[in-house]
């Protein structure tokens, strides 16, 4: 038993071990919670406290006093959205939006791009500009976004606030998606606050089978990766062969997949063992033909955001070509700078918006899904770009990037060097071929996986949960590896 002092000593927030969910202290944490909240399930307004106070404690648990903002967001954005929602006079509502967009953009400004506004200035204008280090809050970049949508569909009409600010506060600091998304939208969410709470077998099964899928790609696949490989050639890709280099792009393409997808469903399985729909937010991206059919696969929640509230809002396609290629260069040029403060991920997301504009240009969608030669071919294409891409998402800088490429570059033709090094690796090469095989699987396969999962009973599935947890501890590394996502 824990005594008091070290219960004490654990609830305070510590930097260094944030509360995550694919550590053991936040299942241990997850089930005594789930256990009150299914007792008070029919008791709708106790519910909604209990959750918003579990929810905060655990995003103190990631950022310490920085809860405080949230809160401060969230009451802001209701009460504004309010007076919009209730303001007849045109000009007034858009002062009130504009004043909305300033705080909540203002606010990521300041924490997240400070230091590199200041950097930039520096270097243009032979400035001494400097700030102490400014801590970024988990999850912030999603959180706001989450914030700006509701009072964006308010002032559109196409949406009633919620009820009171205590419903709004939940929809906000809903736990399961408050640090790495799905970006959730308030018209979806809103609703189901209000529904009777109701958690079917079916619904049972879906979640748990979510979770143990999301637990695999997290601490199984993309950890074990990342540690034992990735980190390593990125971190110093000199010490290393072309050929591995060439792997370690490879490796961090299925890493980020899995951290990222995995963190969704995850999230998706906790909120429907909550009794709450959440959107899916990755289809295989990896399929995909085209550049235009990746953004529609990856980080569904995050591209439909930005198509609604920036593509749109800049004029979409209703201003001529000219236009429309550059609004789809304009969001993922901006996109890239919601990832991160610096020039590499602007770049990568020039790079996506560059190809997106070319693929609207010359419809190469439409043109690749009519062979299916071609299809495949496009397919092939299309992952090496945005593999390619990735290289500048993961590098530590531009000069690590290009280490990266130049090494590669360098690479001949030797099978038998290549086997060499394969069976070197040969857990990470295993892992690599699990990882890309599953991502492969048709969905029709992966919908009857989760219904010959439904008809195991309830003892079958807590043993296979149990032994996924077991194979997460034999396979962790000393400390539990955050998620990727928790730094954007």
């Amino acid at each position: 038993m824990m005594e008091w002092a070290q219960i004490i000593e654990w609830i305070n927030y510590d930097p260094k071990t944030p509360l995550l969910f694919n550590s053991e202290a936040f299942l241990y944490l997850f089930l005594g919670f789930y256990l009150i909240y299914i007792l008070m399930k029919d008791v709708r307004k106790m519910r909604i406290f209990y959750v918003i106070a579990f929810s905060l404690f655990f995003y103190y648990k990631c950022s310490g006093i920085y809860f405080l903002l949230l809160v401060f967001s969230s009451f802001v954005d209701y009460y504004i959205s309010e007076l919009i929602y209730k303001n007849s006079d045109q000009r007034q509502r858009k002062w009130l939006l504009i004043l909305s967009c300033v705080i909540n953009l203002g606010l990521l400004a300041y924490f997240k791009y400070t230091g590199f506004l200041a950097e930039n200035f520096n270097a243009i204008f032979s400035g001494d500009l400097s700030f102490e280090t400014i801590f970024l809050p988990i999850g912030i970049s999603f959180y706001t976004f989450q914030t700006m949508s509701y009072t964006i569909d308010i002032y559109r009409r196409e949406l009633e606030p919620a009820r009171n600010v205590w419903d709004f506060m939940f929809f906000v600091s809903f736990f399961p998606q408050l640090v790495a998304g799905p970006i959730v939208r308030a018209k979806d969410f809103i609703p189901q606050i209000y529904e009777k709470l109701e958690l079917t077998k079916k619904a049972l099964s879906y979640a748990m089978f979510l979770i143990i899928g999301g637990l695999i790609k997290k601490a199984v696949i993309s950890d074990y990766i990342s540690v034992n490989f990735v980190d390593r050639v990125f971190n110093f890709p000199d010490n290393y062969s072309a050929f591995e280099n060439l792997l370690a792009v490879y490796g961090y393409t299925l890493q980020i997949y899995c951290d990222f997808s995995g963190y969704s469903d995850i999230a998706i399985g906790l909120a429907l063992l909550l009794g709450f729909e959440l959107p899916p937010n990755f289809r295989t991206p990896y399929q995909s033909s085209s550049v235009t059919e990746f953004w529609r696969r990856w980080h569904i929640s995050l591209s439909g955001w930005l198509r609604d509230y920036l593509y749109i809002s800049l004029g979409g396609n209703r201003k001529g070509k000219i236009r429309t290629y550059f609004n789809l260069f304009m969001t993922m040029l901006l996109g890239g700078l919601w990832h991160g403060a610096s020039w590499k991920f602007v770049f990568w997301g020039a790079m996506h918006g560059t190809v997106l504009a070319i693929e609207k240009a010359f419809q190469i969608p439409k043109l690749t899904s009519k062979n299916f030669t071609l299809k495949l071919a496009a397919g092939l294409v299309t992952f090496h770009f945005v593999a390619f891409c990735w290289i500048f998402f993961r590098a530590s800088d531009f000069t690590n990037a290009l280490n990266i490429i130049t090494n590669i570059g360098t690479m001949e033709w030797d099978p038998q060097n290549w086997w060499s090094v394969i069976l070197g690796y040969q857990n990470i090469a295993i892992l690599l071929f699990i990882g890309f095989l599953w991502h492969l699987v048709p969905q029709r396969w992966q919908d009857e996986q989760l219904e010959f999962f439904h008809k195991i009973p309830l003892i079958g599935k807590t043993i296979l949960f149990a032994a996924v947890i077991w194979i997460i501890s034999a396979t962790a590394s000393s400390e539990v590896q955050p998620f990727i996502y928790f730094q954007f």
